[in-house]
């Protein structure tokens, strides 16, 4: 039987989880880069030996690291993150002008089929590429060249660009920057255009802007990736044409804030979300941690509890928190800030907890492994 490994990065180093297809007895490998921050660790699906992870420190600075090996033993690939040309100025929190700073890597997406490619986003937000299994990198320039990218401005998380969906068409791409919004690609990332028609953000000046909306995550099932399902700063929304337009899911939520979103492998309709309480409170409503599941694509979610803490939980799940793996029936992952990885083999119905008190999860994502 197949395996699963569980790539889990958190505030202080990287975590292999491992499986075998039944899910229910797990082996740990960790820390890896003990103390360092990992913000995100990432598989090659075209190469289950190929692993990637950023790994940043206050002190050092950002590295990737590259493993050739499933995890067993790393290397130091390149950093040259350099923005193309002069790079000009953003605003800042209030509104002034401050330059492009590289800060650190805040998502890795490799290749579906080409294990030496792998987009990298960054903050302050913009989007590399590397053909060389991370060696060296080249800044896709159309995009932070965007005539609004001056006005880009960063959310609580900073100015970064967290989600890369890579369309079966290669000239086709959706990235999602907080605090600017989607952007669209139709030509292999020489030239973007925003891709946010139909979001409306209260707090703003301008609710319906075309750009400056806080989107926190993206999702798609690779056999429909024009309908993408989006958890933005208040509200779940869907747009069925790639971006071009958005409409309100929410429906019956609690809440619809929140970080994460993912859809169930192998039915395009079922997407999951962990609502909390709110923007200025980062924990799950009344202290029960609830993932919500929709079998409809949106509007009518249920609240799946069995095996999660309903009494005095107040964790958040972070955006690059949750995953889901190619298993059948399908499984669903969460890593809480409070240290637990959770996994629900059948689809979100019963969770059983992975481990416990690792440090904060910052990342969870899913191999398969022959």
């Amino acid at each position: 039987m197949s395996g699963i490994r569980v790539l889990v990065g958190t505030r202080k180093g990287a975590f292999l989880l491992h499986a075998d297809g039944h899910r229910e007895s797990w082996q740990i490998t960790g820390p890896l880069f003990g103390g360092w921050e990992i913000h995100h660790v990432a598989g090659s699906p075209a190469d289950p030996d190929r692993l990637f992870a950023a790994q940043s420190n206050g002190w050092f600075g950002q590295i990737v690291q590259r493993s050739d090996d499933g995890g067993r033993s790393w290397e130091t690939v390149g950093n040259d993150f350099s923005y193309t040309g002069d790079p000009g100025t953003h605003l800042f929190y209030d509104g002034t002008p401050r330059p492009w700073t590289f800060a650190r890597v805040w998502n890795l997406t490799p290749s579906a089929d080409d294990p030496d490619t792998l987009y990298a986003g960054v903050e302050d937000a913009a989007l590399f590429r590397s053909t060389d299994g991370g060696q060296h990198w080249t800044e896709l320039d159309g995009l932070r060249g965007h005539d609004s990218g001056p006005s880009w401005a960063p959310g609580a998380g900073g100015l970064c660009l967290h989600t890369i969906l890579l369309h079966p068409d290669p000239s086709r791409m959706l990235v999602a920057i907080s605090a600017a919004g989607v952007f669209a690609t139709e030509d292999a990332g020489v030239s973007w255009q925003p891709a946010n028609r139909g979001l409306r953000s209260e707090f703003m000046p301008e609710p319906e802007t075309e750009v400056g909306h806080c989107v926190h995550k993206l999702a798609q099932h690779p056999s429909r990736p024009d309908v993408v399902f989006m958890q933005k700063h208040w509200d779940i929304m869907r747009s069925d044409d790639g971006g071009g337009s958005w409409r309100e899911i929410s429906g019956n939520l609690p809440s619809d804030f929140g970080f994460p979103i993912g859809v169930h492998a192998h039915e395009p309709d079922t997407v999951y979300v962990v609502p909390i309480t709110s923007d200025e409170q980062h924990y799950p409503p009344d202290g029960r941690l609830r993932v919500y599941r929709s079998r409809t694509g949106g509007d009518e979610w249920e609240a799946l509890t069995e095996g999660l803490p309903q009494a005095n939980c107040y964790v958040n799940v972070l955006r690059d928190a949750m995953a889901v793996d190619q298993m059948d029936p399908c499984g669903i992952y969460v890593g809480t800030t409070g240290g637990q990885v959770y996994v629900s083999p059948d689809g979100g119905d019963h969770w059983t907890t992975i481990v416990r008190d690792l440090p904060a999860v910052l990342s969870v994502e899913v191999q398969s492994l022959p």
